[in-house]
């Protein structure tokens, strides 16, 4: 297969706008790179998206531009780009593209937006169960762009993030080379896919008698599940609290520091995946074979089989099985045999 055969020197690529889904894109515009070799590539994604692509990736944009809800169309016509791939499903993503003027728009053929696309793809059959990493190659093998063999993301941090990183962690009191575990105990989509925090706590208090200090990161909305933890934790445990204090960049160069990472199904999660840092990854409401981990490194995927998941609510209505039947010794297990 080869790429539509439409002469292109500038293409944007309009990122997802969540980092898991970022994450998971990839592989994909691995793909896309290798199709437009010569072509200027630019990187259009929300600023809690746009700094994973100035890491260092297959992708390698030559170009990250920052877009925002009220002012996308005009940010979108001063690329000056021949052709846009939407990543993002949404009507509204193909009309800011349409109102930017952009020649020839890409994308699934979804949410009614089809007669805005110039090519359209239809989404794959029974894509209910498709994981996300292929859902993202499927549309690009769509377009005439061979996706490849390799449907891992990968994720490299610049050296000047690390610096940042190991600053952070300095300043917070964790010396150089300490044995690190992080957590990413939060998770923007509801509280469903949240395990307890007193059991996160159990897990860090076990992590900390054994000479591993863990580190608790995640977006300022997590900042409550952060203060719950440390309710929950006995008296001088070893636990380092950045939840709501780090930038992306720097989420990303701690994490890449972290021996294992314990996180519910969040774009934290994809993160350390992709870094290959050994990742358990705890799920209860959402569906694993759509979002799992498509790690570099090891990975555990924790689920309980009950009658209600996956239900995919951000509430639980009932009692929260899906969560409260993972035990803490089933997480303890993973993250020490990880940690080695």
């Amino acid at each position: 297969m080869t790429a539509v055969a439409v002469p292109i020197e500038r293409l944007i690529v309009r990122a997802p706008n969540w980092l898991g889904d970022a994450v998971m894109a990839l592989p994909a515009l691995t793909a896309v790179r290798r199709a437009y070799p010569a072509s200027t590539i630019v990187v259009a994604a929300r600023a809690g998206v746009a700094p994973l692509f100035r890491e260092r990736t297959t992708v390698a944009p030559n170009e990250v531009v920052l877009v925002d809800e009220r002012g996308e169309a005009g940010e979108l016509r001063a690329v000056r780009a021949d052709a846009v791939l939407l990543l993002p499903n949404s009507f509204r993503s193909a009309w800011v593209t349409r109102l930017a003027g952009i020649r020839e728009r890409w994308g699934y053929r979804a949410s009614g937006r089809a007669w805005l696309l110039t090519r359209g793809v239809a989404r794959p059959r029974g894509s209910g169960g498709l994981h996300q990493v292929h859902y993202y190659r499927e549309l690009v093998r769509g377009l005439g762009i061979d996706p490849g063999d390799d449907a891992t993301p990968r994720l490299t941090p610049q050296l000047v993030t690390l610096e940042k990183a190991d600053a952070l962690l300095l300043r917070s009191g964790l010396e150089p080379g300490q044995r690190i575990a992080g957590f990413g105990p939060g998770a923007a989509y509801g509280t469903a896919k949240r395990w307890p925090p007193d059991r996160v706590a159990k897990v860090i208090a076990a992590l900390g008698r054994n000479g591993t200090t863990s580190v608790l990161v995640g977006a300022a909305a997590d900042r409550d599940t952060g203060r719950a933890i440390e309710s929950a934790l006995p008296p001088g445990a070893r636990v380092v609290n950045l939840i709501g204090r780090t930038s992306l960049g720097e989420l990303i160069g701690v994490v890449a520091r972290c021996a294992a990472f314990v996180s519910n199904d969040s774009g934290a999660m994809h993160v350390a995946a992709a870094l290959g840092v050994p990742v358990t990854a705890i799920f209860g409401p959402t569906d694993e074979r759509v979002t799992a981990p498509a790690a570099a490194g090891p990975a555990d995927v924790i689920v309980r089989d009950v009658f209600c998941r996956p239900c995919l609510l951000r509430e639980c209505p009932i009692d929260h099985r899906c969560m409260k039947r993972i035990d803490v010794d089933t997480i303890l297990k993973s993250v020490s045999s990880h940690l080695g």
